[in-house]
Order: C-alpha cells, then sequence, then structure tokens
C-alpha cells in the first residue's frame, strides 16, 4: 500500500503543506525541486499556488489547467513521503 494524499496547501514562499491519509502532516520546500528542468515552470508563483492539487492521489500541479490527470507534474507518492526538502514535519 502507497502513501495517499489528502489534502495540499502552497504558500507563496514555495513550500506545501501535505496531508497524508495516515495522518502524517509534512511541510515541504519546494524552492530546490523547481530548479529542476522537469518542475521549472513551477517558478512562475502563480503557477506554483493556482495549479497545486491532488491527482493520482499525490501532490501534483495541473500545468494545462483542464484537470486531466494524465497530463499533470506531480511527484510518486512513495517518493513524496520520504522527500528530504521537509521544512517541518507536523504530525
Amino acid at each position: 500500500m502507497f502513501p495517499k494524499v489528502v489534502q495540499v496547501i502552497p504558500t507563496r514562499d514555495y513550500s506545501v503543506y501535505v496531508y497524508f491519509e495516515d495522518g502524517k502532516i509534512v511541510h515541504y520546500d519546494m524552492s530546490k525541486i523547481i530548479d529542476t528542468e522537469a518542475f521549472c515552470c513551477l517558478k512562475d508563483i502563480e503557477i506554483f499556488m493556482d495549479r497545486c492539487t491532488v491527482m493520482n492521489d499525490t501532490l501534483a500541479w495541473d500545468i494545462n489547467g483542464n484537470w486531466d490527470n494524465t497530463a499533470c507534474l506531480d511527484i510518486d507518492p512513495d517518493t513524496l513521503y520520504e522527500l528530504p526538502f521537509v521544512k517541518e514535519q507536523i504530525a
């Protein structure tokens, strides 16, 4: 069973609060990941904020704005659960 994300809350400092189904809550600093080629479009703070969502049971960005879960930027839930960019672990 993989960890499922149930809620995400982006902030204007390029971080995201991620709420997992098992009760784990993590505040991730995503500023380093947006420096990678795959996620560079998220440097636009409006895209980062407005398109941040839960798709495919994980943190994702609906880049095209059409809510197509096959055409989003997402992070594998297992990878996300162990992601080292933790700003704060809340629960």
